[in-house]
């Protein structure tokens, strides 16, 4: 009985097993390569690249005294900076709450994301409060947003990315170029 009087799926098989080994053995003698390193030595393998860190604003926030008769300070921060606002209570005021168009009285520090670094704060004038009316342009695009239904009495987090804070131009050369900016801020009073 010869190969030939085998049944075709027989033929077919063996076909495919023939294919397969061939393709194994080329897998295998091109994974070996021309390797031209001295012996003992292995390739250079590229160390991966790491994405950066996201922004912990949890141990920002954890870190600014709930104490609103104290002035607030701000850890310096890790990882890049978000990209978009960040707004978190620190302490929930009980008073009523912020809307365009009130006439807001607060107390801030402001600190620069790549430093950590304080750039101003109304506790360093004597604890005046800063007054402004929400939402008419009078203060940055990140606090007319980032105060909208703040209560009276409350502390809150700002961390305001260059789009909604000083942007390219920076401020003063105080506040550096495209720098994200944090706020710890306290709404003394809503007239």
């Amino acid at each position: 009985m010869g190969f030939e009087s085998l049944p075709r799926s027989f033929h077919v098989r063996a076909r495919l097993l023939t294919l397969t080994a061939a393709v194994l053995l080329a897998v295998g003698v091109a994974a070996c390569g021309d390797d031209d390193s001295s012996e003992g030595e292995t390739a250079a393998t590229p160390a991966p690249t790491e994405a950066p860190a996201a922004p912990n604003t949890d141990a920002i926030a954890e870190g600014i005294t709930k104490n609103t008769k104290k002035e607030p300070q701000i850890v310096t921060p890790e990882g890049a900076p978000p990209t978009e606002i960040v707004v978190k209570d620190i302490v929930k005021g009980k008073g009523p709450k912020a809307k365009a168009g009130d006439q807001l009285e607060m107390q801030y520090a402001g600190y620069s994301w790549s430093n950590g670094q304080k750039f101003d704060a109304s506790w360093d004038r004597g604890g005046e409060p800063f007054p402004f009316q929400l939402g008419a342009g009078m203060v940055i695009p990140g606090w007319d947003q980032g105060l909208v239904g703040m209560q009276e009495g409350g502390r809150r987090l700002l961390i305001i990315p260059p789009d909604l804070g000083y942007g390219e131009a920076g401020a003063g050369g105080t506040i550096g170029p495209n720098e994200t900016l944090i706020f710890a801020v306290d709404l003394e009073k809503i007239n």
